[in-house]
């Protein structure tokens, strides 16, 4: 069953009042795909189970009050990037569902950054693996390559005169298909490998 198609038989499923007693039974059941089962619902329970009760406990229960909080404001200490990294689901060092998250509601109208220079690409191990082997950055530790190439995709959105998560989306739906969609004028290098101690990449 789709989450979609689950919301749609019960008023309120994805709301925060509901959600701060998801369990991974739940997850698993609104989120299969045919006979596929979803990986870590645990997790993933727990993760909205945070979400949720964070929501509530300082938005009111809102999404919409988070985005109203940041006062348009993509960066900073009190900007959305920073007010969705109190909540596990979204404390990556890349801040890569922080930024997806801002470009749906940027999209939507919801949400429109006064301050568009923080707009960063998530340099996951896609882009990673695409800046090396393009050149556009050198081999190194992954903190190292990861911030490297935010910086280099960051100077390459501004002269191709796009802001970064359209370059990021761009790169990353191409990209995961084809590694060497930026050429290999560096070799046919990868990625830095994944850091053992931290759950994300």
């Amino acid at each position: 069953m789709l989450g979609l198609e689950a919301a749609a038989g019960e008023d309120g499923l994805f709301t925060a009042r509901r959600l701060q007693y998801v369990s991974a039974g739940d997850v698993a059941e609104w989120f299969r795909a045919d006979t596929e089962p979803i990986g870590d619902p645990e997790r993933r329970a727990a993760l909205w189970r945070d979400l949720a009760r964070g929501l509530l406990a300082r938005y009111d229960g809102s999404a919409l009050e988070v985005l109203a909080r940041s006062e348009g404001r993509l960066g900073g200490e009190k900007g959305l990037v920073a007010l969705l990294g109190e909540f596990f689901a979204y404390a990556d060092p890349l801040a890569k569902k922080a930024f997806l998250f801002a470009k749906i509601a940027q999209r939507r109208g919801w949400f429109e950054p006064s301050d568009p220079e923080a707009w960063e690409v998530s340099a996951d191990n896609v882009l990673m693996r695409l800046a090396l082997r393009s050149g556009l950055v050198k081999e190194g530790p992954l903190a190292e390559v990861r911030a490297a190439t935010r910086a280099a995709l960051k100077e390459l959105a501004a002269s191709a005169g796009m802001e970064p998560p359209l370059l990021d989306d761009m790169l990353w739906e191409l990209g995961r298909n084809d590694p060497d969609l930026l050429g290999t004028a560096a070799g046919a290098l990868r990625e830095p490998p994944r850091d053992p101690a931290s759950a994300w990449y």
